[in-house]
């Protein structure tokens, strides 16, 4: 596993499956941890309703995300893999859930807005690229999306964890993301990527590579949405 530093600080970095595949869709990997909302969010500027719609839309794929890490759990090929797997599910609903169910009680988020909120596009676009992944794929496939939908957010709450935000709510959301136990499990992502990538013939290769793009693209389109004020 890897600290904080390991985007940057690595001199073999460069050599990796993961970086190979950070590095083919460069531009889209900048729009995202350089989004206006992710800056706004780091230094507490970020408007209350955007990021109200954002926490909605956010959780309504936590549960497909967690599916997610469960097949991937069950997927790895031994226990020693599997444990960081059942560690961050721990994290998911547990630690990360009570920031959502706090942070809806601070927004006033209708019972509709938890359980069954009207979903952006980038949102239910998400939530199908998750469950493709899941259901016509493998190991590999679903590491694609989990990857870099993990990494992009460890990059920029890193950034942004020098200079905290004196507001509490977004303080903790970018604590979750910068810890150094977040850090280890993107780093565990990476490298099991970085195993099985290689090994793939070159289909399955294209295709971890068109999911992997599609993931960052959908990022960017995800802070997007969150101005959009037609959005709930």
């Amino acid at each position: 596993m890897t600290d904080r530093g390991e985007t940057t600080s690595d001199p073999s970095d460069g050599d990796r499956f993961t970086t190979a595949l950070r590095e083919s869709v460069a531009d889209d990997w900048t729009a995202a941890v350089d989004h206006r909302f992710t800056h706004e969010f780091g230094d507490g500027t970020l408007d209350e309703a955007v990021f109200r719609r954002y926490v909605v839309q956010d959780y309504a794929f936590v549960g497909d995300l967690t599916a997610a890490f469960a097949a991937a759990a069950a997927d790895a090929p031994t226990m020693d893999a599997r444990r960081p797997y059942v560690e961050f599910l721990d994290t998911l609903t547990a630690e990360e859930n009570d920031f959502f169910e706090r942070a809806f009680d601070a927004v006033g988020a209708t019972p509709a807005d938890r359980t069954d909120p009207e979903l952006a596009p980038p949102t239910a676009a998400f939530r199908d690229l998750l469950g493709r992944a899941r259901h016509e794929g493998s190991y590999a496939e679903t590491l694609a999306v989990l990857v870099p939908a993990e990494w992009v957010y460890l990059e920029w709450a890193t950034r942004e964890a020098d200079d905290r935000p004196a507001n509490a709510r977004y303080d903790e959301w970018i604590e979750l993301h910068a810890i150094p136990a977040f850090a280890d499990f993107v780093g565990f992502l990476r490298s099991e990527l970085d195993r099985v990538g290689p090994t793939l013939s070159e289909r399955r290769q294209e295709r971890v590579t068109e999911l992997f793009a599609r993931t960052v693209e959908l990022e960017v389109a995800f802070f997007d949405a969150a101005y959009d004020s037609r959005g709930r």
